[in-house]
This record gives structure tokens, sequence and C-alpha cells, in this order.
């Protein structure tokens, strides 16, 4: 399928990404905040990333400056957060990211439905529980 870098601050819902993500047949790599993200970037060439904006160490408007300044590849910034409206999101926009998911609206079959159709690809055999 497709490659992944999940950049998420709160381990358990980094851990049920990457499984969610795993599962869904992604190759599926994390970190926990901007910093670690870009560390992770020279070794790792994601498609799409998922990052969450508000994050100790680096945030994600942070992560995606310095993303813009480096030599990483041509990924699909897709902010993965529970603020709505905010002045992090439309910053985060302006500086190339592709789309906002609120995490508190999206469902584990929605996160890979989402995932699937930014990557043009089509779903697999449903391996997510409902809820």
């Amino acid at each position: 399928m497709a490659n992944i870098l999940v950049i998420e601050d709160d381990k358990d819902l980094n851990a049920a990404y990457r499984l969610i993500l795993s599962r869904d047949g992604h190759n599926v790599e994390s970190a926990y905040n901007g910093s670690e993200a870009l560390k992770v970037l020279n070794s790792f060439k994601p498609e799409l990333i998922l990052l969450d904006l508000l994050m100790p160490v680096k945030s994600g408007v942070e992560f995606i400056k310095e993303y813009n300044k480096g030599n990483f590849g041509d990924s699909k910034i897709v902010v993965f957060t529970n603020l709505e409206n905010s002045p992090e999101i439309n910053e985060a926009l302006r500086l190339g990211a592709y789309k906002c998911i609120v995490k508190s609206w999206t469902a584990p079959r929605g996160l890979i439905k989402v995932v699937n159709e930014l990557l043009n690809l089509q779903p697999s055999a449903a391996r997510v529980p409902e809820n």
C-alpha cells in the first residue's frame, strides 16, 4: 500500500493510529514530535504524513516550516488535530498542509477511508473494528 508517517505526541493515540493503518496494509512509522519526525524522514519517505499540531519540542506548524526547507520529498501533509477553526490550522494550510481532519470526528474506519482516498487507493477488506 503506502508509506505513512504518524506524528502524534499522545503515545496511546500514536500506537492506535499505527495499528489501524498497519492492519490496512500500510507501512507506518511514527514520531512523537516534529523534531523526531524530521529525523525519521532522513531514512523513511512517506507518501502521507498525519500531523498533530500541538506537540512538545517542535509543534506541527514548526515541523511544516522545517519540512518545507528540507529535501524530504513530496508527501501530502494532513493535519490530524482536535483543534477546530484555529490560527494553527490556518497557518498549517497556508504553509502547504493538504487537508485538516478533526480527530474526535473520525472513527477508525473513517481514518482508513480518508487515508485511502487521499492516496487514491481502493479500500482494503475491513479489518478495523467498528467505533
